[in-house]
């Protein structure tokens, strides 16, 4: 690979030149420059400039298992050269698809026993759209089409997946589709904190109950959720909002789907988020953590009573992708979910994440922070204006996009999201990377508020 003798700087060039990244700002980019990154290690990365960086994100939410797993690479060859490639069209199918399959209706939460493959957590997400919009044809009752989501929900960043989602600046680029609905999120600190946890998180599950009465519930078709909204900021609900949740949606006869992208294979402490917190899905999307981010792959997990009239009355279902239960992803991600198992990663993560949670406390105390809040391995820091008052700041995003930079410079992967910095480490941290982690995380903080101090 000749390519790789290449300058940074030859190669930043090259990208500004060729190179369009996802969420971003161009411009910007072009005149700072991307760090490239070009080799990676347990929990850490290593940069073209032999900078090394602790990776708090699990690179965009999915390398659960870390990186460099041999196992998994090999299992990928010996896939390759034996089948790497056939499609699930034509009454075709390949072992490894069949068996994950098996696997994941074995793990699911609930009634969850068939599975659809596709190589996005987007992808999975237009799935649903178009199978439980089929579902209610077949039931009779073809009005109900819209879904309810909530205010800075993400569900991918197709036209679907856009319009599932709750992001204002996506719908502002792309024109919202019709049928799609968005309500109060669960998001005590900002929206709740007059109130108590349990009282604020009845009262946002009731926003879905307005809605669903405001559109008519002949007319709803589910209510799709985040068991923890990810990246729209992870806004963990209070214990008393998804019982109302699921009782809400029973009580109208609306399916509930539970997108576990990035909240499934062990984030939350549990297999699935909703397993955390108790959902009874319809139906889940699942990605991102289902190889460790190795390779694409994605897909959903229908409840026998949506399957059952797929399947029994429905006759062909016109939807589908090339890549639907690819033979090389689905033989890693078999092999991921094994590690997982043997490894006893996510009960070793749920421990570690004690640990995490006490050093988070202390990080608390910063005079930038106004709360952190987390679940096992995935939590936020909300930078605020002022700690007392719990004052957001009013230019949002500024201060979070300093730290980040901050972050960055002392050898630590977080992402902003608005104001807050955002960690999903891999599930294999230990308390040495926890403490990494922290003191430089802390260091960032004391930068970040120097900076705005003198501004």
């Amino acid at each position: 690979m000749a390519y790789l003798n290449r300058t940074t700087k030859q190669w930043q060039e090259i990208d500004t030149k060729h190179h369009l990244h996802p969420f971003t700002d161009y411009k910007s980019l072009a005149e700072e420059g991307s760090i490239i990154v070009t080799k990676a290690d347990g929990v850490h990365l290593t940069t073209s400039d032999d900078k090394q960086l602790l990776d708090a994100m699990s690179g965009l939410w999915c390398v659960n298992v870390g990186y460099g797993r041999k196992n998994l690479a090999e299992v990928a060859y010996k896939q390759m050269q034996e089948l790497p490639y056939y499609n699930s069209f034509f009454k075709t199918a390949t072992p490894p698809s069949i068996e994950l399959a098996r696997e994941l209706a074995e793990l699911s939460p609930n009634d969850l026993n068939h599975a659809f493959f596709s190589s996005s957590g987007s992808e999975a997400n237009d799935t649903v759209v178009r199978m439980v919009r089929r579902y209610w044809d077949l039931k009779g009752k073809p009005n109900k089409k819209t879904f309810i989501s909530r205010e800075f929900a993400y569900h991918g960043s197709t036209m679907t997946g856009m319009s599932l989602g709750g992001m204002t600046a996506m719908h502002a680029q792309g024109d919202l589709m019709p049928g799609f609905e968005h309500v109060l999120p669960p998001y005590w600190y900002k929206y709740g904190n007059e109130m108590s946890h349990e009282d604020f998180g009845i009262f946002a599950a009731n926003k879905i109950e307005e809605k669903i009465n405001e559109i008519g519930a002949d007319n709803v078709a589910a209510f799709i959720g985040e068991p923890i909204q990810g990246a729209g900021g992870v806004i963990i609900p209070p214990d008393s909002y998804w019982p109302r949740v699921q009782e809400i949606c029973n009580q109208y006869d609306i399916l509930l789907v539970v997108d576990e992208v990035i909240c499934g294979f062990g984030r939350t402490g549990n297999w699935f988020g909703s397993d955390t917190y108790n959902i009874k899905p319809d139906i889940i999307t699942m990605a991102k953590g289902i190889t460790s981010g190795y390779i694409p792959l994605s897909g959903i997990m229908i409840g026998d009573s949506v399957s059952d009239t797929i399947i029994n009355e429905g006759g062909e279902f016109y939807h589908g992708y090339t890549y639907s239960g690819h033979p090389v992803a689905c033989a890693v991600s078999l092999e991921n979910l094994k590690i997982i198992k043997e490894e006893n990663l996510i009960e070793q993560s749920r421990q570690v994440s004690i640990y995490l949670e006490q050093q988070m406390r202390e990080i608390e105390k910063h005079p930038l922070v106004g709360e952190v809040r987390m679940k096992s391995f995935i939590g936020a820091v909300e930078l605020v204006k002022d700690k007392e008052k719990m004052e957001m700041f009013e230019d949002t995003g500024v201060v979070g996009t300093i730290c980040r930079d901050y972050c960055i410079e002392n050898g630590l992967v977080m992402r902003a999201v608005r104001d807050g910095m955002i960690f999903c480490p891999p599930l294999i941290f230990n308390n040495s990377h926890v403490d990494e982690l922290c003191e430089k995380l802390k260091k960032s903080l004391d930068q970040t508020h120097n900076h705005i101090s003198k501004s």
